[in-house]
């Protein structure tokens, strides 16, 4: 291991050199959430990098026209020479933070590469509470708890989960809320166009998910919920937008149910905005979740939510007050709950007023951002050593507690 670096107080240095370490960036919401937070980290006290384990993927790709990115540091599941590839990368690159994003062997092999490479800041963020995302015996070892700075959980039952499941201590534990662009997501466009130009009749009610087509988002449930919406409601049409491994599978499962006229898979698309606002009511039918972007992005536009209470959904949809909570894994009680939306465009639109209100008061992207630029400054500055060569600002003027919720 080198010799330990000197830390400078961040008024005596440049930007904090910060990178981000994921597998690959396929379009998701949590990868979607890192786009955003780099684009809006304030430049002159941040610099951000990405780092993909495997292929850049699409995001990553995007980002890699705006930011120094790597990627093909593994070449398989039991390549241990990722490590000292690593470790060679961050010691060049000089980095002063690393943010591990998501489970597995980024989390491993990202917090270990780090400790040998003298990265002072070592933060783990966590954006699921379980498959495809589970964190191993490896992750949850003592000496790399003691080696992470920081635990980030997406909401606060969220973070309650990373304590009393995860076994992290509750001192490290930070909850930094997902945000989202509340300004590009609202109602915006015009949703009879938007309906024509999918072959959608304007009086039609329409319904829709946005989530990567994998097991754990269960879409399967929301074909059988669409199966029983039609039996009540035969105009009624649904949206799927995203898509992944399972679209074959999903899509001859449309097909059995006699759903091909009534769904549409859209696949991934630019245009998420305009989409939602030509929905009456989104939809999400996941097996497990910790604080889903598609939800916050849907309630922005303005949407009444039908969801299943797992996870931290319960802090974004309010029961009864902006969407409906439904038993995980129930068809039938989710179809209640668009019905009851769908025949009643009143209270439809009260709950999306309601959902909008929601996500602006405690959503938003600025939010989030300042919870990182502070997180990660206050973890730096604790570890600059007090005998720096200029004079150092009194601990109080360091301390400032950010704008963040810690769990206890």
């Amino acid at each position: 291991m080198k010799r330990k670096r000197q830390l400078l107080p961040l008024e005596d240095r440049g930007p904090l050199r910060v990178m981000f370490l994921l597998s690959s960036m396929p379009v998701g919401g949590a990868e979607t959430l890192l786009v955003n937070l780099t684009r809006r980290l304030d430049k002159s006290r941040f610099t951000p990098l990405l780092c993909c384990l495997q292929s850049l993927g699409p995001l990553g790709e995007e980002l890699s026209r705006e930011l120094p990115a790597y990627s093909g540091l593994i070449h398989g599941k039991y390549d241990l020479l990722v490590l000292p590839r690593l470790v060679r990368l961050l010691r060049r690159e000089r980095v002063d933070a690393i943010v591990t994003v998501g489970a597995g062997d980024k989390m491993f092999w990202g917090r270990l590469a780090a400790r040998l490479a003298g990265v002072p800041v070592i933060c783990s963020a966590i954006h699921s509470t379980g498959w495809p995302d589970v964190i191993e015996r490896p992750n949850r070892s003592r000496l790399l708890t003691h080696w992470t700075d920081a635990f980030i959980a997406v909401a606060e039952e969220h973070g309650r989960h990373l304590v009393d499941i995860e076994g992290f201590p509750a001192n490290r534990v930070h909850v930094i809320p997902n945000g989202i662009d509340v300004h590009r997501f609202t109602a915006c466009g015009d949703p009879e166009l938007v309906r024509k130009s999918l072959g959608i009749a304007a009086e039609a009610p329409l319904v829709g998910i946005v989530a990567a087509l994998r097991p754990e988002k269960d879409h399967g449930l929301f074909l059988r919920t669409a199966a029983l919406v039609c039996e009540k409601v035969p105009a009624a049409r649904f949206l799927i937008i995203g898509d992944g491994p399972e679209r074959p599978v999903l899509e001859r499962l449309s097909r059995e149910l006699n759903l091909q006229d009534a769904v549409q898979f859209l696949g991934n698309r630019s245009d998420i905005p305009q989409l939602l606002s030509a929905l009456d009511v989104f939809v999400l039918t996941s097996q497990m979740e910790a604080s889903p972007v598609s939800i916050m992005e849907a309630m922005a536009c303005g949407k009444p939510v039908v969801a299943p209470r797992v996870g931290s959904i319960d802090e974004s949809v309010i029961d009864g007050v902006t969407g409906y909570l439904v038993e995980p894994g129930n068809s039938v009680l989710a179809a209640d709950g668009i019905l009851r939306l769908l025949q009643d465009p009143t209270l439809a639109a009260r709950l999306g007023r309601a959902g909008r209100e929601r996500v602006c008061e405690r959503s938003s992207l600025e939010a989030m951002v300042s919870g990182y630029e502070e997180l990660l400054a206050t973890i730096y500055e604790s570890k600059v050593p007090h005998f720096a060569p200029r004079q150092r600002p009194k601990p109080r003027d360091i301390e400032v507690p950010f704008p963040t919720s810690t769990v206890r």
